[in-house]
């Protein structure tokens, strides 16, 4: 299993720079950031330096949207990006949420969704892709390789993954509802005529790393509970179509809700935020890693036994850099004795 990092591009960049160089030194796979230029800083401009400073590490989007970005415009930085540095980029889109919603905008349909995958993809893999009614291509771009992940929670967006998708995010650790989405995905693959196994499934969520006592398990939690509000916003979308439990969503992932009363964007995916209050200390535990070092080995292992092939960190909380070397020091390691000692 992989380990990647999400970072927000919070002021200053160098610090989200150093922060990725310290993921790399650490064994990080990835680094992510938030796309959402309201919010904080532009993320294509720091991905560059991000690859300029790392020699190993994917970077990309945890998400961009087909809303607020033009489609060709995407391919070609993604591509850019990839003939000066190497391909060593991925992208992750979905629907759109806090870069849209800041606008106030709402959430792309699907079909726009499975549209802008493949005029991305095609493009910045160096073929033609129809726009419209026009044919374009990168002359270019013939060595430039993309992959496009998809982040979903409902039926619909996990079947089109599963039909159109290089790898699935889903955001949020509990192993029930990951072992519930990713068969969704893995289904709608197989009916597709594709093979299951060849999607890449990420899970992504906070993770705290404590010192094993109940007094930093509540601070942990604590500096987590944003998590679940910024899901639970998700999940509204999700109940208001299907209602709660209903369609087939298991009430593991619908039901927290029922207490929450709104979403302030201008506190989005911060710890402490007030919006994140009728969160309950049951879901932080199942949404995201807490505990010790142990504690985390063990999650990592449920994930990937149903088939994850990375886990990626949400670092919005006060302990960054030590999160980023207990995971270096204390769990990679650990993660990949078991891999070797297993394959």
């Amino acid at each position: 299993m992989d380990i990647g990092v999400v970072l927000q591009c919070n002021p200053p960049a160098s610090r989200v720079i150093d922060l990725a160089r310290q993921a790399e030194t650490h064994g990080f796979s990835h680094v992510w950031t938030f796309d959402s230029h309201l919010l904080w800083q532009e993320p294509y401009v720091i991905y560059s330096q991000i690859l300029a400073a790392t020699r190993r590490v994917t970077v990309g989007p945890m998400v961009t949207n087909p809303a607020t970005r033009d489609w060709t415009v995407t391919a070609s930085t993604f591509a850019t990006l990839n003939d000066m540095f190497g391909n060593r980029t991925v992208c992750g889109i979905g629907r759109g949420d806090s870069a849209v919603r800041a606008l106030g905008g709402k959430p792309t349909t699907l079909a726009a969704l499975r549209d802008s995958i493949e005029v991305i993809r095609s493009l910045a893999n160096g073929r033609s892709a129809r726009v419209g009614e026009t044919t374009v291509q990168f002359p270019w771009a013939e060595h430039s390789k993309l992959e496009v992940w998809v982040a979903a929670y409902g039926p619909k967006a996990l079947e089109l993954t599963g039909q159109v998708a290089d790898g699935f995010i889903l955001q949020l650790a509990d192993p029930d509802i990951a072992a519930w989405t990713i068969g969704r995905v893995r289904a709608a693959a197989e009916q597709a005529g594709r093979a299951p196994d060849s999607i890449s499934i990420c899970v992504a969520a906070p993770a705290y790393v404590t010192d094993g006592t109940e007094t930093g398990l509540e601070h942990a939690r604590d500096q987590c509970r944003w998590f679940g509000g910024m899901v639970g916003n998700h999940v509204a979308d999700i109940v208001a179509r299907y209602g709660g439990g209903g369609g087939g969503v298991p009430q593991a992932l619908t039901d927290y809700i029922a207490a929450r009363t709104g979403y302030d964007y201008n506190e989005h995916g911060r710890a402490g935020n007030s919006h994140a209050e009728f969160v309950p200390n049951e879901v932080i535990d199942r949404f995201c890693l807490l505990g010790t070092p142990a504690d985390h080995v063990a999650k990592l292992k449920e994930l990937e036994a149903l088939g994850v092939d990375q886990f990626s960190v949400y670092l919005q909380h006060d302990a960054k850099a030590a999160t980023l070397e207990a995971y270096g020091e204390s769990i990679i390691p650990q993660i990949r004795t078991s891999v070797t000692a297993t394959s």
